[in-house]
């Protein structure tokens, strides 16, 4: 997991216009960011230490930021907003120079200025970008407000040229969605949508692909016939972090799962798409949701940690959960009979990101009773989501000595440990990339949402009460009996290596 109290690096940023080594894209023209909710926590902690990076870094074209929100800030105050940000989130310390040249890229304009407003300061940052620009409009708000913001970008004539990216959740059940899909369809083409999920956007998740279809070893074995069952497991320390507001109309599945894990789940299980590239991805990915057996109740565990009704904001009889585990099915060849196995909660024992594959064991043993092997858990392949991209793979082994005594090994990677490692993108940065790219391949569609809530209505009506746990632990004791006769992945058997600092 990242740190956001870690201390910052210093980066020798190229000169303005030089393209890095590892950059071999086709060159974008300049584009104008209009960040909406510009002093909201999202972009304090990741959007505004993401753009500065992209734009110093020569990985992103030329840019203008034109920020916007509710509050009354003028360009300077806004800067100012920005250069704390900076200080406290951002993991690449910038010199004085550079922060200057951010500084100036960036804009202001109040909402309460209106479309006119908002018109004037985007046409003021593309006059700074030599005429017109493409525009990427950050819809960084509560989904409530998304309608109001995509009006003020049509009557500010700004739609023309444009994308929009989307932050979650995309919807609460089915029959929103439909209306929030059809309400931006009015404005937007599809094409034009880009809704986000960050887990997708690190290097770990995408390497999931890589393993995949790259490699002759998990290739052919990534089937019914190797494979046990399959953990997605996203447990978070962190508590409501005083969005109490929003959390009661959500809750862990609907912040969580649909639009986290179950994106995830597709990159593990979708089939070989005919090319890597967006349209194709997108469908293979479509195709999972759509084969998606629907959620029963009595598959999932819905928790709440002790003294999340005494929040403030929260009501005193909430049944909103702030844990859920469950376990899916995806009703097609490949997959037939292999359960996947979701956790993600609040207030837990700690932070990790992990896909574990669980490998079947081999159908007979011909070591002895006391070997041990098959006590420490099938074989395993694991991803860990967080910013350094892992990824291990545990096997048994002969320990050393005589008689045959066996214990878990692993071989594990890090992109910590490679010549690459300044090369890696936060995922925040990867994806705003991306969407100036016009490249959709970690993007979701409006069919592939659709199909996912359509799937959690046996859920969504008939939701299983909330079990009350301890913060600080792994969930409600139930969830042992879900996922029985295996056990959860997480807390490890073993830590991952740390980096030499030899």
């Amino acid at each position: 997991m990242s740190d956001d109290n870690a201390p910052a690096q210093t980066i020798a940023y190229p000169a303005p216009g030089a393209r890095p080594r590892h950059n071999r894209e086709p060159a974008l023209p300049p584009h104008v960011i209009v960040l909406f909710g510009a002093t909201g926590d999202l972009s304090r902690r990741k959007l505004i230490p993401g753009l500065a990076h992209l734009a110093l870094s020569a990985l992103a074209p030329d840019i203008q930021v034109v920020g916007t929100s509710l509050e009354e800030l003028d360009d300077d105050q806004f800067r100012a907003f920005a250069k704390e940000s900076l200080d406290q989130f951002s993991h690449r310390a910038l010199t004085t120079e550079q922060w200057e040249l951010f500084a100036s890229r960036l804009h202001y304009v109040p909402q309460g200025r209106g479309a006119e407003g908002l018109a004037a300061a985007v046409t003021a940052a593309e006059h700074e970008l030599g005429g017109t620009a493409p525009r990427l409009h950050y819809l960084s708000v509560p989904p409530v407000a998304a309608p109001a913001v995509i009006k003020m970008i049509k009557d500010a004539n700004l739609v023309e040229h444009s994308r929009v990216v989307m932050e979650k959740p995309f919807g609460t059940d089915l029959r929103s969605a439909v209306e929030l899909n059809a309400g931006l369809h009015e404005t937007f083409r599809e094409r034009q949508i880009f809704r986000i999920d960050h887990f997708l956007g690190k290097e770990a998740a995408q390497n999931i692909l890589a393993f995949r279809f790259a490699n002759g070893l998990f290739e052919p074995i990534w089937n019914r016939n190797f494979i046990d069952h399959i953990q997605i497991d996203i447990p978070e320390t962190l508590g409501l972090d005083k969005r109490a507001m929003f959390y009661e109309s959500t809750g862990a599945y609907k912040d969580m799962v649909v639009t986290h894990l179950f994106q995830v789940l597709a990159f593990v299980a979708m089939e070989p798409p005919t090319a890597l590239e967006p349209f194709a991805i997108s469908e293979e990915k479509n195709k999972v949701f759509r084969s998606l057996l629907p959620i029963n109740p009595r598959d999932v565990v819905r928790g709440q940690y002790a003294g999340y009704r005494d929040e403030p904001g929260v009501a005193p009889d909430s049944d909103t959960e702030t844990f859920i585990a469950l376990k899916c099915g995806l009703d097609n060849w490949r997959w037939a009979g292999v359960p996947f196995y979701l956790r993600t909660g609040k207030r837990m024992a700690e932070g990790q990101r992990i896909i574990s594959i669980a490998f079947k064991e081999a159908p007979r043993s011909m070591f002895p009773a006391n070997s041990g092997v098959g006590s420490q858990g099938p074989d395993h392949l694991t991803f860990d989501l967080a910013d350094e991209s892992k990824v291990s793979l545990s096997f048994y082994g002969k320990r050393p000595g005589p008689g045959m005594r066996m214990e878990k090994l692993s071989m594990q990677y890090s992109t910590d440990e490679t010549s690459y490692a300044a090369d890696v993108l936060e995922a925040y940065e990867r994806l705003i990339m991306d969407a100036m790219r016009d490249d959709h391949t970690l993007f979701t569609t409006a069919e592939g949402i659709e199909s996912l809530w359509d799937r959690s209505i046996p859920l969504l009506e008939d939701p299983p009460p909330v079990k009350s746990y301890p913060a600080g632990s792994w969930g409600p004791n139930s969830i042992h009996q879900l996922v029985a006769p295996s056990a959860w992945r997480l807390p490890f058997e073993r830590g991952w290596r740390q980096k030499s600092k030899g």
